[in-house]
């Protein structure tokens, strides 16, 4: 599935796509995948082995100290503590 721009709208929308956690880094690499072109991609993880196989052009690892590297289990309080402790 080929997903189309028009031109007169791209020369002045800069699109970015930020995928949170494991399901919005899957999102991310489905629609590299799928060849979407002209976006930044930025993915949010505290999951660093997740982080590495990304395919984002950005990838940020929150909660280093909080999760040791590991992913938030999908527990959003642990993640909410981890973007907290990247903030400062």
């Amino acid at each position: 599935m080929a997903i189309e721009f028009d031109e007169r709208a791209e020369l002045n929308a800069k699109l970015k796509v930020i995928g949170v956690g494991g399901a919005g880094g899957n999102a991310i690499n489905t629609m590299v995948n799928a060849g979407l072109s002209g976006v930044d991609f930025i993915a949010v993880n505290t999951d660093a082995q997740s982080l590495e196989q990304n395919q984002a052009h950005t990838r940020i690892q929150i909660g280093k100290q909080l999760t040791q590297g590991l992913g938030a289990g999908a527990n959003p309080d642990i993640g909410r503590r981890a973007m907290e402790e990247y903030r400062e």
